[in-house]
Parts: structure tokens; sequence; C-alpha cells
């Protein structure tokens, strides 16, 4: 497969929809012909956030990484590495599900809280289901350059990346989140 959407950021195009990938931006970690995996950056999780904060003991933020496997955590690092379970993002970020590595680390202050962004279940898709998503307009996919995974993004993510692509994407991103509104 010579077109691959691994590293992409893709945007989720309006609808009236209203689910979990309506005004989404979503990572893609990792695209094959046995389908993709990615991870929505700008949707916090408020259930999953107080139930961490009574585990860990300290407030972290939980984002919706997607509608499969909600009860599976994972986490985007910044920085070295601190467990070998992981998969490289880019040169500056990497993926683990390595949850005692990852609270060790804190508690051992090897790494910050800041430096981490912890997911709740992941976005995946089945064999070219990506593809005709992508054909059908559902995505848009985009090169960010210097996009911080870690940062705690919500919905402004989604209009500043729309904004920056210019053209019909500036009229998506001033309209109103319910498009049947409008």
């Amino acid at each position: 497969m010579n077109n691959t959407y691994k590293g992409k950021i893709l945007i989720s195009t309006p609808d009236i929809s209203g689910d979990i990938f309506s005004r989404s931006v979503v990572l893609i970690i990792d695209h094959n012909p046995e389908g993709a995996f990615g991870l929505i950056l700008n949707k916090k999780n408020q259930q999953m956030s107080a139930r961490l904060l009574r585990i860990f003991g300290f407030p972290v933020a939980v984002y919706e990484g997607g509608p499969v496997e909600n009860d599976k955590i994972f986490f985007i690092c910044k920085g070295h590495k601190i467990t070998e379970n992981f998969s490289q993002i880019d040169d500056d970020f990497y993926l683990t599900e390595d949850i005692e590595s990852v609270v060790t680390a804190i508690i051992e202050q090897r790494i910050s809280v800041a430096d981490i962004k912890v997911f709740s279940g992941y976005s995946g898709w089945a064999p070219q289901q990506l593809e005709q998503e992508i054909r059908r307009k559902m995505w848009t996919a985009v090169e960010v350059y210097q996009l911080d995974y870690t940062l705690p993004n919500d919905h402004g993510l989604w209009k500043s990346i729309m904004q920056n692509l210019g053209g019909e994407y500036l009229l998506w991103a001033n309209a109103p989140e319910d498009v049947s509104m409008n």
C-alpha cells in the first residue's frame, strides 16, 4: 500500500449526525492493509477524567480516543521513552498502553503529566474503510506540522485547523455546531 495516512491528521467534515466524530481531529497512529488506528485529540471525557483522579490521586484529563474498546487506556507521551512497549508516532512522540510504567514514571518524576495525553478507547477502520470515508469527503487528511499531541486541546483545535485550511473550510470553521440551525 503506497498511500498511507499514518502520521496524518484527519479533520471531520461537519455533519448533522452529532456523533463522537462530529468536529473531531484524529491522529492516525497506524494505517496498513488491515485497516487504520487513530485517536481523537480534541474530545475530553469528563467521567473518565474523574475516575482517573480517584485512581491516581492527581488530576489527569482523559480524552475520547474513539468509540472502540472504551475500557482500554492509551497514552501519547512526549520525550524520552519510559517503557519498552511503545509505538513511535514521530521523532518527539510515542504511543503506549503500559499504564504501570506511565504511572511509575510520573510518581518518580521521570515524566511530567504535561508530557502525556491519556485516551479512553480508539478509532478504528476496517480494510479500505478509511480510504472510502475520505473519498466520500467525511474526512479531510492534512499534514499538521509542529502539533503538540499532548496539549489539552478542545473543540478550538478543529476550528483552528479548519481556518488554516482556508477556502470552503473557513465556512465550516465558522458554522454553528448544529449545522441544522444555520
